[in-house]
């Protein structure tokens, strides 16, 4: 899929694949005169690009605290994630930060998932189902065992597509919306050809993870990350949500630093439901507990619904189909209306929201 394909104007920041963002994403860098780090993916892109996953820090060398800016986590998101970075090198924020703040941005934790407009990686891996210790024992999930062969039928728009669709609706009557949510997404270590596959091993991007965290955040005294994320709640909203149980000392710095509209998975205040495996957890082995403050921004986008719809439909595509096809370009067409929105007045409110909420956490990071 080229540029001409998906319908995101270009004003500048706001990118139409992978390639152009990174490109942007670099030369914005340059002209900032920010060095850059790059781990180069083993593979090559659907266009046949260099993938990697690029690191810039901006601030005094002496800093003790970062702030810490991630894109990509999963893939498509990042034609969002990384609009939001360009964004925030094209207009200098790294220059208004308060004393003893180093801005550091991460583009492109997955970039295999950025360049094929998928969520997941080039496993069917999703990384934040990922990021585990794999030395432990994986958590069983019957609950997306028996929606497993659902999600995934055999063939597309034919009689076995049908008959899911009536199952997966009669399921949703019987234990309602939040139930199917919790099934589906939650996490799953059983179907590498199924939908939220957190994998058997640790990916590329989950080492990178660790490796970058080693390399070029080991000497902050401590770190705050916000990880942009979309496709889930109220449209270009950006919901701030705590990966862990509500009311431990990094919960609380959030409220302090962000606002009282922290949502917790593990509470139900949150759209997401509770999942297994999330990458915060590896910014908090690598780093130390007490040194971490992590949020997510989830942009909502298209009902969940729709959502869901485009990653069966990709999956499908990428197990059975040609991605090159009709049927292909429509999957991706829809992936990208489910992960990015394509109105500017969405690309104005992300970019807002988070440009707001990266000062909010400088300065909390900054009064520590």
């Amino acid at each position: 899929m080229k540029a001409k394909d998906v319908a995101i104007d270009d004003d500048g920041v706001f990118s139409a694949n992978y390639a152009q963002a990174r490109q942007r994403f670099l030369e914005l860098a340059a002209a900032a005169t920010m060095p850059v780090a790059s781990f180069e993916h083993p593979l090559r892109g659907r266009e046949g690009e260099v993938l990697a996953t690029d690191i810039v820090r901006s601030g005094p060398p002496d800093a003790t605290r970062a702030l810490v800016v991630t894109s990509a986590t999963h893939g498509v998101e990042g034609l969002c994630g990384s609009g939001i970075q360009c964004a925030l090198l094209a207009d200098q924020f790294a220059a208004r930060l308060p004393d003893g703040v180093a801005l550091v941005l991460v583009h492109a934790l997955n970039p295999f998932g950025f360049s094929w407009l998928r969520r997941t990686n080039e496993d069917n891996v999703d990384l934040n189902r990922n990021g585990r210790d794999f030395g432990r024992a994986l958590e069983p999930n019957p609950a997306y065992e028996e929606v497993h062969a659902l999600l995934v039928p055999g063939d597309w728009g034919g009689p076995e597509f049908a008959a899911a669709e009536l199952k997966i609706e009669a399921y949703k009557r019987e234990r309602g919306e939040r139930a199917w949510q919790a099934a589906v997404s939650g996490g799953q270590y059983t179907h590498p050809d199924g939908l939220f596959y957190g994998g058997r091993e640790a990916s590329w991007s989950n080492r990178t993870i660790r490796a970058l965290c080693r390399e070029h955040l080991a000497g902050f005294e401590q770190v705050g990350v916000l990880d942009l994320h979309t496709g889930l709640g109220p449209r270009g909203h950006g919901e701030l949500i705590y990966a862990r149980e509500p009311g431990d000392s990094e919960h609380r710095r959030l409220i302090e630093w962000l606002g009282d509209d922290v949502t917790s998975v593990a509470d139900g205040s949150s759209t997401s439901a509770p999942v297994v495996g999330t990458i915060d957890a590896l910014f908090r082995a690598e780093l130390g507990q007490d040194r971490v403050t992590f949020a997510v921004i989830e942009y909502g986008t298209l009902p969940i619904d729709e959502v869901l719809a485009a990653l069966r439909m990709d999956n499908w595509v990428h197990l059975h189909g040609q991605v090159d096809s009709e049927l292909g370009r429509e999957a991706k067409r829809r992936m990208v209306a489910a992960f990015v929105g394509e109105d500017p007045a969405w690309r104005r409110s992300v970019e807002q929201r988070a440009r707001s909420l990266a000062e909010r956490m400088a300065a909390g990071l900054a009064a520590l």
